[in-house]
């Protein structure tokens, strides 16, 4: 099977992410998406999040169902810090039958150089580029395991939609309706 790895906090998960999760099964032929939850990211050491099984939880009601998305807990037991090589390694051998593909933000792609053994990242998987608004390019554009996709455009954000709950405001359109009553009800975000 092919995979395509969808990393994020996903704190909380909104619309964009499976919007664009379905987009790269559909049109590059994944036989799923899993949408791999970092508990902690080396990246984000300052932001408040949910705890990762709030986060998974989240995951599960915005995918229940919809085929071929599936949330991932496989950092969840690993070693910290979270480093994507180290999980590529892990599923490499615990899943030798699958290829793998990282699902990534044209933004995220501009500062790749900056990942762990980012060179042989490259050569373990293929980079799936989805466009930012605003993103530069990037000295991997051009790299033959790297695609830049037609994917939509969607700049919708967790840490705004935080904000927008914090604030009172209601942000509802940019959720799954469960995954907002679920916030609704817990409180999340509201602090």
């Amino acid at each position: 099977m092919h995979i395509g790895l969808f990393f994020g906090s996903f704190n909380p998960v909104h619309n964009g992410h499976i919007i664009l999760a379905q987009y790269m099964q559909q049109h590059y032929l994944l036989n799923e998406v899993w949408l791999v939850i970092s508990p902690k990211s080396p990246f984000k050491t300052h932001q408040h999040m949910l705890h990762h099984h709030e986060r998974l939880h989240l995951i599960q009601l915005a995918v229940d169902n919809i085929p071929h998305l599936k949330p991932c807990t496989i950092e969840f037991d690993l070693p910290e810090p979270h480093y994507t090589i180290h999980t590529l390694s892990y599923l490499f051998e615990a899943y030798p039958q699958h290829t793998f593909s990282i699902i990534m933000g044209k933004d995220n792609l501009n500062h790749f150089h900056k990942w762990k053994n980012y060179e042989q990242i490259l050569k373990q998987v293929t980079l799936l580029v989805y466009p930012r608004l605003h993103a530069q390019a990037s000295m991997f554009d051009n790299h033959p395991r790297v695609t830049l996709t037609q994917a939509p455009v969607i700049e919708l954000s967790s840490s705004a939609i935080r904000a927008c709950i914090k604030s009172g405001k209601i942000p509802s359109a940019m959720l799954h309706p469960n995954v907002w009553e679920e916030i609704e009800k817990s409180g999340h975000y509201r602090n």
